[in-house]
């Protein structure tokens, strides 16, 4: 999947920041790319980058619109049909990471057909997977794990990555999710492969590597949580992860999107371990990475001063203040890499 760039991000009318997550993830990520955003009446999410119309955009050299937001269900909303027909009319490819296939929209096919625009669903993918089988392979692998969703899993290892290699280390991110890959160009939305194969997918995409080598898997839901944790375990033990790190959003009280407590980070910790074990009997902790954007900066420091002292681990904002004690550990725990 060869995705034309630069981007015009497409908000929609979305309710509020996190609903645009993808969309945020590929500005943080890759802001050369985002020459605009196109919103409607009623968006409460900005990229903080160009308002365009179409025709603005395409002046600009925007080659694809990107549906840049997430919602229960991977819908596309009915009213958003119009605007994506005219994107394609104009000019533009159109790429989503939403479960619903653009193509099956008649009204979207239709104009891509006359238009001749590609469609992108990079939710979707024509790669088979076998089942996993938990067998060990060479390389190290490290997995983001989360107290609940949209916590900073794949911020957390895109900082990785950064911090690794400017320490010398061989580190790739890994995608797992649609934002993911719009940022590293490779990769598969796991939540859209069939559940026996989840495993095998991440096996796939993170498989035998040199000795020293580390893949860096972008983790997804939360073991706890009642809506994705199926995912989540099938991710857990595909990852044969060596090491993992626990990010966490320190506000919350229940997990998005259902009214279930959030769990401990102890918690999270601990069944991580307990489950991992399954295929890969070293797993082992190696930090908490914790999105303090809603808290003053005094108040942050001291909740991840109290969080390292509590867990015996580095606790950090990768965002904020950078990964460096979580390389430290990683270098600590794994000598030879």
């Amino acid at each position: 999947m060869q995705i034309a760039t630069p981007y015009l991000m497409f908000l929609g009318d979305v309710p509020d920041k996190l609903a645009a997550k993808t969309a945020y993830g590929i500005a943080d990520w890759r802001p050369e790319w985002c020459v605009g955003q196109m919103r409607l009446p009623g968006c409460a999410a900005d990229l903080g980058i160009p308002d365009l119309t179409l025709d603005e955009a395409i002046a600009k050299g925007c080659k694809t619109l990107v549906i840049g937001v997430v919602n229960a269900g991977g819908v596309l909303p009915e009213h958003w049909v119009s605007e994506i027909v005219a994107a394609l009319d104009a000019g533009l490819d159109v790429a989503s990471g939403l479960h619903a296939r653009l193509g099956a929209v008649p009204a979207i096919a239709e104009a891509a057909e006359r238009s001749g625009r590609q469609l992108h669903d990079v939710r979707h993918t024509s790669e088979t997977f076998a089942t996993g089988k938990g067998t060990r392979r060479a390389g190290l692998r490290l997995l983001t794990v989360g107290t609940d969703c949209s916590v900073g899993k794949k911020y957390t290892a895109l900082a990785l990555e950064k911090g690794m290699r400017a320490r010398g280390l061989d580190a790739d991110f890994r995608a797992t999710g649609q934002t993911g890959v719009f940022i590293s160009g490779r990769g598969v939305a796991i939540d859209a492969v069939v559940a026996d194969f989840i495993s095998g997918a991440v096996e796939w995409i993170a498989p035998a590597a040199a000795p020293n080598h580390w893949d860096l898997i972008e983790g997804q839901g939360s073991l706890f949580h009642p809506s994705f944790a199926g995912v989540s375990l099938g991710l857990l033990h595909g990852a044969q992860a060596d090491a993992f790190v626990v990010c966490h959003e320190p506000t919350r009280t229940t997990m998005r999107g259902v009214q279930h407590p959030l769990p401990t980070i102890r918690q999270v910790i601990d069944l991580t371990v307990q489950l991992g074990q399954l295929t890969n009997p070293e797993i082992r902790p190696v930090g908490i990475a914790v999105n303090t954007q809603a808290l003053e900066e005094a108040e942050a420091r001291a909740l991840l001063d109290q969080l390292a002292a509590s867990h015996g681990l580095p606790a950090t904002d990768p965002v904020r203040f950078g990964v460096d004690g979580l390389v430290d550990r990683i270098v600590t725990e794994f000598p030879g890499a």
